[in-house]
């Protein structure tokens, strides 16, 4: 039974989408509560440690991820539902917020989750829930471009030392588009292929096309629901890859790279932040090992974070705050050189 401790991912959307039935503002009020408690849940000590991983995935993980699908689309088409029965502009951006919370905190992790699987159903599903935020090129840079790069300046979703969040914000968001096409272009030249055969070309289409379908169907105030509840579901997303490297630097000497090592990610493990977003907190474990299941990641000993991703949000909006926060951190870690063994591998 501890393994369904994972379900509590699920509470959020519920609690939103119910909240949104009585009324929008109710449904963002209980997002933002819901962020303000994880945050202080992380602060006592009885929380700080989640359970001893699996040696396997069971089916419970493979449910929990796979209906958090369902339960996303039936909050975006319910959130559609209640602004074509009435709803002012102020309550349509309630409900963007209330939805981009869940889209982004459980409905990207759960999509970077269902990518990494070997399964082409998972892979199409984890392109479908990146695709309802309007961010499906993320499919494409995080696996190709983010891990092989990652804790290297040539990584744009590797904050640097000294950076802020709203420094970092522009630069990785631009960075990562652009790092995305032109991975795929490489892809597609490498195995002869068109445009008409890649997956990204397609999702891309596909936004556009969705969004020119709410513009012209549903009206105004639904395609600025849409673009709301993306562009805040981007900003967790981007404000947690801030975090997860935050001025961890590997090694390089010409093209060739230190190995990514348990020294170039930040982790937390606090067990309730961990239920809810896939244990993405044992971080340097799942880049050492990106195929692993989520159930099965491990505490490592890498740089510890002063707190959980939750309030590391918090922290990381207020730059003088993170710095002086996190740079005595970064200093005992090894600073934004850390030391290793310079490997073979390029940068790709």
């Amino acid at each position: 039974m501890s393994q369904a401790r994972f379900l509590l991912a699920w509470c959020f959307p519920l609690l939103a989408l119910l909240a949104a039935l009585r009324s929008p503002w109710l449904a963002w009020a209980a997002m933002a509560a819901a962020q303000v408690v994880l945050a202080l849940v992380e602060r006592h000590p009885r929380w700080g440690h989640s359970p001893q991983p699996v040696q396997a995935p069971l089916a419970i993980h493979q449910v929990v991820l796979r209906g958090q699908v369902l339960l996303q689309t039936a909050w975006l088409l319910t959130a559609l539902y209640l602004i074509q029965a009435g709803a002012t502009p102020g309550e349509v951006m309630a409900l963007g917020l209330a939805a981009g919370a869940t889209t982004g905190a459980q409905g990207i992790t759960f999509a970077h989750e269902l990518g990494h699987s070997r399964s082409r159903l998972d892979r199409i599903l984890a392109w479908w829930l990146m695709a309802s935020v309007t961010y499906a090129h993320f499919m494409v840079e995080h696996y190709r471009g983010h891990h092989p790069r990652a804790a290297t300046d040539a990584d744009p979703a590797s904050a640097r030392r000294g950076e802020s969040l709203w420094q970092f914000l522009p630069r990785t968001v631009i960075g990562g588009w652009h790092s995305a096409w032109a991975l795929e272009a490489a892809h597609l030249h490498r195995l002869h292929r068109s445009w008409l055969r890649s997956p990204l070309a397609w999702a891309c289409a596909g936004q556009l096309a969705w969004l020119a379908t709410l513009a012209v169907m549903l009206g105004v105030w639904a395609l600025l629901f849409w673009l709301v509840q993306s562009a805040y579901a981007i900003y967790l997303l981007e404000s947690i890859n801030y975090i997860e490297h935050y001025g961890l630097r590997r090694q390089t000497r010409g093209e060739r790279v230190e190995p990514f090592g348990v020294q170039h990610a930040w982790n937390a493990d606090h067990t309730l932040t961990n239920c809810c977003i896939a244990n993405l907190q044992r971080h340097s474990d799942h880049h050492l090992h990106a195929w692993k299941s989520f159930a099965t990641l491990e505490a490592l000993p890498g740089p510890q974070l002063p707190t959980g991703y939750a309030g590391c949000l918090f922290l990381a909006a207020v730059p003088p705050l993170w710095f002086r926060v996190m740079h005595p951190r970064l200093d005992a870690a090894g600073g934004d050189e850390c030391l290793g063994q310079v490997g073979a591998r390029p940068v790709s």
